[in-house]
């Protein structure tokens, strides 16, 4: 029969495990907040030139064509500009389309049979067959659907004569692609940015993990780990973001020279997702790192653990270099540069990733390197290399 517990222990293991979810709830809060800021510096200027076109094509309606509410006109201008900073031509006259064929079969039923049920029915099958024909993009399709049904429940006697509501629509869908020519847009500065802030939060979780090992602190540990988990959307953000602005622009002339740079920036994206994965592990495997040092420490004299701790130190500015190479590997996608230098500062760390070199006697550092191991070659991919360049260099095991 097991005695019970101490009151005292079951008091600091609830309190622990309370400590630990405060951290995370932190850490999240924290990427939530950063992350925020980062979308709205992208969205800003692309938002404030859709909403100047928006209140343009309301002027242009309002007092140039003299309609009473030419709602459609900003709706137009603003769902075809949208707030991304990678706008396609084609794109904006896919949506642009897609809102005036929806707005001309709205009032065309509206006119002819009224509102209601059926018509709502017949309008929406009309304008989604129509686009269906007139082009093969989904966003077209939908808006021609989506603003027909919205014309339905706005009856045309709130707007004015017949077809006024089309006009403001094919007003505001004009002025977006004039917007779009005046000041086109680079489709692979937004593809570079993600790239840049996911591999600068790839930076800052090795930093993090190599603060906790050199300091002993498990709490640095944890943190690091709780942000590597947070990261993921910005690194699913970047690797959806970069399929689309591809596909994009196999079919932009316009864009069509950038396409090598954007199916790198595609590749990286998939290979700095599986490097995340390999920190998050190398995270775990940190903290069970330091216990272990932790415990050695509280068992043995200090003499006798002093080599264990010069192998961690040694391995925390192993961690720490490889977070500088992460750093500089993420300045290079944001500037649209080369990472020869990231490359070369991954060649430098992945000769000294000898699992018996770094500590012939201590088990936990050596299987702490292994996993570093994967993570620099990892890297090394989302650099550009192919597999087999990327495992070049690394020690016989």
């Amino acid at each position: 029969m097991t005695s019970p517990r101490p009151a005292s222990v079951e008091g600091a293991g609830v309190a622990a495990r309370r400590s630990g979810r405060a951290l995370v709830r932190r850490v999240r809060l924290r990427a939530r907040v950063r992350q925020g800021r980062a979308r709205v510096r992208r969205a800003l200027v692309p938002v404030l030139l859709a909403s100047l076109a928006a209140g343009t094509a309301w002027a242009i309606a309002r007092h140039g064509l003299g309609h009473v509410n030419p709602v459609f006109a900003p709706v137009a201008a603003f769902v075809a500009l949208g707030f991304a900073g990678d706008r396609h031509p084609r794109r904006v006259a896919e949506l642009a389309v897609g809102v005036a064929l929806g707005v001309l079969f709205g009032d065309i039923v509206v006119n002819a049979i009224g509102v209601g049920p059926v018509q709502v029915a017949v309008v929406l099958a009309m304008s989604t067959l129509v686009a269906r024909f007139v082009d093969r993009g989904s966003m077209l399709t939908m808006q021609a659907g989506v603003q027909s049904m919205v014309v339905i429940a706005l009856p045309a006697w709130q707007v004015g004569a017949p077809f006024a509501r089309w006009l403001d629509a094919a007003v505001g869908g004009s002025l977006a692609l004039v917007v779009t020519a005046l000041w086109p847009q680079d489709p692979r500065r937004r593809v570079r940015a993600l790239g840049e802030e996911a591999l600068g939060d790839v930076a800052a979780v090795l930093h993090g993990l190599a603060s906790g090992l050199r300091d002993g602190d498990r709490d640095d540990v944890d943190e690091a780990l709780a942000r590597a988990r947070a990261s993921q959307a910005v690194l699913d953000q970047w690797r959806d973001v970069a399929a689309d602005v591809s596909a994009g622009a196999r079919v932009s002339p316009a864009h069509r020279r950038h396409l090598p740079e954007l199916r790198a920036l595609q590749a990286a994206a998939v290979s700095a997702d599986r490097t995340m994965r390999s920190v998050r592990v190398l995270a775990r495997r940190c903290g069970a790192l330091v216990d272990t040092v932790e415990d050695a420490r509280a068992a043995a004299p200090d003499d006798a653990s002093r080599g264990a701790d010069d192998d961690v130190l040694a391995l925390a500015t192993l961690v720490d270099d490889i977070a500088v190479a992460a750093h500089e590997l993420g300045d290079a996608f944001g500037a649209g540069r080369h990472p020869a230098r990231a490359q070369a500062l991954l060649e430098d760390v992945v000769r000294r990733l000898d699992p018996r070199a770094a500590s012939p006697e201590s088990w936990a550092v050596q299987a702490t390197v292994l996993l570093l191991r994967s993570l620099v070659v990892d890297m090394r991919e989302t650099s550009g290399l192919g597999p087999r360049l990327a495992r070049e260099g690394l020690p016989e095991l």
